[in-house]
């Protein structure tokens, strides 16, 4: 039989976050994450790293705040926003690779029909 405590959020990888990377990712501000641990919905824990303090949250009690506060869809419209603005940037970099590589291979036919004549 396998013991699981109520920590086991807070030893998990992966979930549990700092209050920074919850302002980033969720687009919260420290007011609103202050806000949802008066209220009860967020737990935290104190920590600090090279002196500097922060919060650590529950990824899971985030989300769940996101969604009551922004609605379900939010999350995932925001990870398609991000997503989307991924293939642009790959789509772009594609692009100016292959106009270089065109400009080459035009550069080589020269130099071949050159060497012909």
């Amino acid at each position: 039989m396998t013991f699981k405590s109520n920590d086991s959020a807070w030893t998990t990888k992966g979930a549990t976050l700092s209050h920074k990377s919850a302002e980033k990712e969720f687009g919260l501000t420290f007011d609103e994450i202050v806000a949802g641990i008066r209220a009860g919905k967020l737990q935290y824990r104190e920590n600090s790293i090279y002196g500097a303090p922060f919060l650590r949250l529950i990824r899971s009690e985030v989300e769940a705040l996101v969604n009551e506060k922004y609605g379900k869809n939010y999350l995932n419209k925001k990870k398609w926003k991000k997503e989307l603005s991924e293939i642009k940037k790959t789509l772009k970099a594609l692009k100016e690779q292959t106009l270089t590589l065109e400009n080459r291979k035009a550069e080589l036919e020269d130099l071949l029909a050159e060497k012909e004549e």
